[in-house]
């Protein structure tokens, strides 16, 4: 009895002390600079986040629908992204006026100012200034609250605007009475299909003064009152207001249909109390935060560190009705059973800190995210990638669910199925989507394979090393030893001569290689941020450099760089120390590296630099993108002296604890104290004390495909040369020229260096103590013509595809133009001459030509082609006008072909007018849109 009062007693206290945690947040951290986050109310992992919107125009700095350097507020919405790239959400808008309604939002819009402006754990409000309104919001999980006080006596309105930020796909509005409204809105913006109902409901009669459709309302069949549906639905609804009258709106939302939202209301929506809301909201968040306290005399920090709590708990959401209801990846209704389904996973990001964290302090909430992640498999083919309203955005690279998943079953988090768990992931890494084809033929991806070659050959190593750990863990050996192997992918990208990871091209080490370059071989980054992506396999790195020492050095070289990246601009890399990039995903980790080079003070000295100078108690305080939580996550295991380089490993790196004291309340009851004085041994193995080892196999060591380099285009001749990665390699090649097509061939020993004088295909292997390497080929084409050839315009640097001579050597680029064949000029016109040496008579003349409307390339909007024999006076030959609507966001190639009247001429010209200023209807509007060229054909 006594044992149990003393437990009791301290439960009590932990209660009593944890109570006011939430009184450290600011919701402004990050909505300014580059940091992306909203202001509004929201409760921990909830459905609704009902914030203002200052944002309509799907801007990079407007994803989240708020920034700090604004001053309108067009409405406040109930769904947002927390610091995300990509712009959506913002559904069903609300937004109080006065006098005569407008449905136009320049109109019913209202400047604010910050100084009547307030922001708290489940709280915001403002002043609306145009009608001098005062807005308050809180929410449950599914379910916002508004209070509106008209501070002036006349005509209050309440728009609801279905039009608001993403495209409308499909709109209702059923009147249900004059309190009482049901509302539906299908819409496309980064989630194509998303679905979302909500059910409205008025303190005081509201009717409808003003609406815009695209026809005249329809009277309800099963409803009493009005039914507006379309694409163009906004409806402004009216009454008459004292001064200092209020209007509360209660607001519940639903992914599966009015039946489900009004369930929600009942659950969650029945109190008219805005202030017991606005406390529950807060306890709500205080049972949160108070799973880690912290101390410090600094009140600025504890804002950064339970902001940064606060900020990785905003998402995932949930998902489903208070019932169990949810909207599956294949659009059909599922109940969920002894899990909640979440939606929401910035997987790229948060697979590294974000998810660890959550695996310590919140591991029934992890096994609910798997759960939702097998049901996304067996609803929709495949783990989640990027998911966002049940549908899959397939942004960003790898299959990083499999990381989440291998660091439960790693930590011994239980409550999901582990066998179909693995069978998920893979599912995953056995597609041929995305590179994966190559890579699992190939054990790399290359530049002529697909994009962000490095980047997804890198990823994809470490998430089959995460399905080892699964196959282990269940004794699946065979699994466990073909996923190993593949894990090794890494050593085919990297190159022993300068340390880096490095694209590959047609068999060779692509030319000319900056490791500050931004460019379509990298997600999001350059080499220096992808040349430590080993996270499975750091000793391997490190003796691939030639040991510690050596890797120390290159650890130093990062931050010793110069801190200006070169190639294309990319707004995601910030927080540059060096090349390294607290500001972006890929690296987090690399700060921890020294660790495994036994230089912990480096560690420790560059961690407190970050935490010091690249999280403030500001607007502008995060250095880059929240994204989802991962931003935050860095901050919070690092400030306890913690971070999992390797998601997977039951263990983590350690580091100088931030803060003088942290206690850590674990779902076991128990709790881990932190201190400066803290051994590593303990910080190693915290929260997984007990976790149970599980037997190695033995599995094969990868043989490194070897390099073929030659010239790719040639004229008499070209040396062709293959290197092994390994020295200790023997190398096997075979060729087979123009002249080969029924000759069977066989692999011989590599002596050196030979000449070639055809068009021809080489091949080739390493051996090591028996282990073979993946075959590469390359293709060295000798020119079908002897022509020259000059360009009066300047490609971009991106898009140079090897020079000049790729527009005449008869090779074409396909669809996928981010491989490197294409030439890409911006914002002038193209205009090439090619002198074919000699007269010869003309009779087709063709040039070929890319749109991607999204990424900007546009056809040209019309080509011509000229002719000369002096190569100074020039006749017309033709014109051909564009066909392509430059709306057609299909990615498409078109040949602008021309027969003409035989003409001899020794030189021809080709000028393509390029389409100008991107127009309103575009994202980029104002911008110069790109011409992208590839082969001219002259017949």
């Amino acid at each position: 009895m006594k044992k149990i009062l003393v437990l009791l007693l301290g439960i009590i206290a932990h209660n009593l002390f944890s109570q006011n945690y939430s009184q450290y947040v600011n919701p402004f951290i990050g909505t300014g600079g580059h940091g992306h986050t909203f202001p509004g109310a929201i409760v921990p992992f909830g459905m609704v986040q009902l914030s203002p919107d200052t944002r309509i125009d799907g801007s990079w700095d407007g994803c989240s629908g708020y920034h700090y350097s604004d001053s309108v507020i067009y409405g406040f919405s109930h769904t947002h992204l927390n610091g995300t790239g990509v712009s959506d959400y913002g559904d069903i808008m609300l937004m109080p006026t006065m006098g005569n309604p407008s449905l136009d939002n320049k109109e019913y819009s209202s400047k604010f100012s910050h100084k009547n402006e307030k922001a708290s754990a489940g709280f915001y409000s403002v002043k609306l200034d145009k009608n001098n309104i005062d807005v308050r919001l809180t929410t449950t999980k599914r379910v916002g609250y508004h209070e509106y006080t008209f501070n002036n006596a006349g005509n209050a309105n309440i728009i609801l605007d279905l039009n608001h930020r993403d495209k409308l796909l499909e709109g209702e509005v059923r009147i249900i009475d004059d309190k009482t409204i049901e509302v539906f809105r299908r819409s496309e913006a980064w989630a194509t299909n998303q679905y979302i109902y909500a059910r409205i409901e008025f303190s005081k009669p509201m009717l409808e003064s003003k609406v815009q459709q695209e026809s005249e309302p329809l009277r309800g069949t099963t409803q009493p009152g009005n039914f507006y549906h379309g694409t163009q639905v906004k409806i402004a609804f009216s009454n008459k207001v004292k001064k200092g009258e209020k209007i509360l709106v209660k607001v519940s939302i639903s992914p599966t249909g009015y039946e489900g939202a009004g369930k929600n209301m009942l659950a969650e929506g029945k109190s008219n109390d805005f202030e017991a809301i606005r406390k529950q909201a807060v306890a709500d968040w205080d049972k949160e935060l108070s799973k880690i306290e912290v101390k410090s005399s600094d009140k600025d920090k504890l804002t950064v560190f339970y902001t940064a709590m606060y900020h990785v708990f905003t998402q995932p959401n949930i998902n489903m009705d208070v019932d169990g209801k949810y909207r599956g990846r294949d659009n059909k209704f599922y109940m969920a059973k002894d899990f909640g389904y979440y939606s929401v996973f910035s997987l790229w990001d948060t697979f590294r800190g974000a998810h660890p964290l959550m695996s310590l302090i919140d591991r029934k909430r992890t096994a609910d995210f798997i759960n939702t992640f097998i049901k996304q498999y067996e609803q929709g083919g495949k783990l989640p990638v990027w998911e966002l309203a049940s549908n899959e955005t397939e942004c960003m690279i790898g299959y990083h669910a499999v990381s989440v998943i291998a660091d439960a079953m790693a930590k011994g988090i239980t409550g999901f199925d582990y066998e179909k768990a693995f069978e998920a992931s893979k599912n995953s890494a056995m597609l041929d989507i995305f590179g994966l084809n190559a890579y699992k033929q190939n054990n790399y991806i290359a530049i002529d394979d697909e994009h962000e070659s490095v980047s997804k050959t890198v990823e994809y190593a470490y998430d089959d090393w995460c399905i080892a750990q699964m196959a282990k863990i269940l004794g699946k050996k065979e699994d466990y030893q073909y996923f190993m192997k593949r894990s090794q992918n890494w050593k085919n990208l990297y190159n022993p001569k300068n340390g880096f990871m490095q694209p590959r091209k047609n068999g060779n080490w692509y030319e000319p290689f900056e490791p500050r370059e931004v460019n379509n071989n990298y997600t999001e980054g350059n080499s220096w941020h992808y040349s430590y992506s080993v996270q499975q396999d750091i000793p391997g790195l490190i003796a691939a450099h030639g040991g510690k020492e050596k890797f120390e050095q290159f650890i130093d070289a990062i931050f010793a760089a110069p801190d200006k990246t070169t190639g294309r601009e990319q707004v995601d890399i910030t927080g540059l120390i060096g090349q390294y990039a607290q500001g972006n995903e890929p690296s987090h980790h690399i700060v921890y590296l020294y660790n495994y080079v036994d230089k912990p003070e480096k560690t420790n000295a560059k961690i407190k630099y970050i935490l010091d100078n690249d999280y403030k108690n500001a607007p502008d305080g995060l250095i880059g993108n929240e994204d989802c939580g991962q931003m935050s996550a860095w901050y919070i295991l690092s400030s306890m002296g913690i971070y999992s380089v390797t998601p997977g490993l039951p263990e983590w790196q350690t580091t100088t604890p931030y803060f003088d004291e942290i206690k850590i309340h674990l779902e076991d009851g128990t709790t881990r104290t932190i201190t400066k004085n803290t051994g590593k041994a303990e910080l190693r193995k915290l929260g997984f004390e007990n976790v149970k080892e599980f037997k190695d196999y033995k599995y094969e060591e990868l043989t490194a495909t070897p390099v073929i380099a030659a010239d790719r285009i040639f004229d008499l001749n070209t040396k062709v040369t293959i290197t092994p990665l390994n020295p200790n390699d023997k190398i096997y090649y075979m060729t087979l020229d123009e002249g080969d097509a029924n000759v069977r061939k066989t692999f011989t020993a590599y002596k050196g260096p030979f000449t070639i004088t055809k068009t021809t295909q080489v091949s080739a292997y390493a051996e090591r103590n028996g282990e073979k390497s993946s075959i590469v080929t390359a293709n060295f084409n000798r020119r079908p013509n002897n022509w020259a050839i000059t360009v009066n315009s300047t490609a971009n640097p991106q898009y140079t595809a090897g020079g000049n001579l790729a527009l005449i050597d008869g090779i074409n680029g396909n669809i996928n133009w981010r491989k490197g064949e294409w030439l890409g000029y911006q914002g002038q016109n193209f205009e090439a001459i090619i002198d074919m040496k000699s007269p010869q008579q003309i009779t087709k003349l063709s040039s070929t030509y890319l749109q991607d409307s999204k990424a900007w390339v546009l056809m040209p909007k019309k080509v011509e082609y000229y002719a000369s024999n002096n190569g100074k006076d020039y006749i017309l030959l033709k014109t051909v006008d564009n066909t392509v609507d430059p709306k057609d966001e299909t990615i498409q190639i078109k040949d602008f072909s021309a027969d003409i009247l035989p003409t001899e001429a020794r030189y021809v010209k080709v000028k393509a007018y390029f389409f100008g200023k991107l127009p309103e209807w575009h994202l980029g509007a104002g911008g110069d849109a790109y011409i992208f060229v590839d082969e001219i054909s002259i017949k």
